[in-house]
């Protein structure tokens, strides 16, 4: 079986997030990038999915700067064969679909039976491109999947629902399946596999161009306020004011 996994580079939770001038996204100069952590779920599921079958590829597929070949190298060092880089000048956003279909283009001819992605990015959280890439495809797509039961003959995905409510889907080969964080405990990289990820291929391809569908306007820091209400009234009206407040602003119940 032939997997792709899709990889992001995302800013680490440690860094400053400062605001670039633009105020269209955040000052990368002193920004520590790092894999999507979701992803690293999405990784060890085709690893796992490999090891069952007992043969198959796993390929790396991310798109950004030159540095996002960091994380490919990272994938490629738990187990992955080989990296496809879709090359950006830059790592500001980019919308899910334009996304999408740089990440088909540069799939072209691979013929992968199956991709995975992580649930959503820590950066954006959009948690569309596993989806439209999928559909771009034309390949069968499920979401939120908790767990997978595949092998050479079928496909079938166990989805989170609501309110504690699980399913599992039968899906047509090839597939796409956003992966949900918690399903696998990932693994860390070996010394042997970090020795032997230098060696192995990482494909680069040009950005292609396509039409812009979103943008970021503007981002800001979340503003801080605060308020004060003295309730000094008789003992039904206070409480049915405190009451009011816990339902309607505090929203705990």
């Amino acid at each position: 079986m032939k997997i792709a996994v899709l990889v992001k580079q995302v800013v680490g939770s440690e860094s400053s997030l400062d605001i670039s001038p633009d105020n269209k996204w955040i000052d990368e100069s002193n920004a520590t990038f790092v894999m999507n952590p979701p992803d690293s779920y999405a990784i060890e599921e085709a690893m796992n999915i490999k090891e069952k079958i007992g043969e198959g590829e796993v390929v790396i597929v991310s798109m950004g700067a030159d540095s996002v070949q960091k994380v490919i190298r990272e994938a490629l060092s738990k187990g992955a064969d080989r990296g496809i880089h879709v090359q950006t000048d830059g790592t500001a956003f980019i919308d899910p679909l334009n996304t999408a279909k740089n990440i088909v283009s540069a799939l072209d001819g691979e013929n992968f039976d199956l991709i995975l992605s992580g649930l959503q990015s820590d950066d954006t959280g959009m948690g569309q491109t596993g989806v439209l890439v999928g559909e771009l495809l034309n390949m069968s797509t499920a979401t939120l999947a908790i767990e997978t039961d595949i092998d050479s003959e079928h496909i079938r995905v166990k989805r989170e629902l609501e309110s504690g409510w699980f399913q599992w889907v039968r899906l047509e080969s090839p597939a796409s399946i956003s992966i949900q964080s918690g399903i696998n405990q990932p693994r860390y990289p070996s010394l042997k596999g970090i020795m032997g990820a230098k060696k192995k291929e990482i494909k680069v391809v040009p950005l292609s161009v396509h039409e812009t569908k979103q943008e970021v306007e503007k981002i800001s820091i979340p503003q801080k306020s605060k308020e004060t209400e003295i309730i000094n009234t008789d003992i039904d009206s206070s409480v049915k004011r405190i009451v009011e407040i816990l339902k309607s602003e505090v929203k705990v119940f």
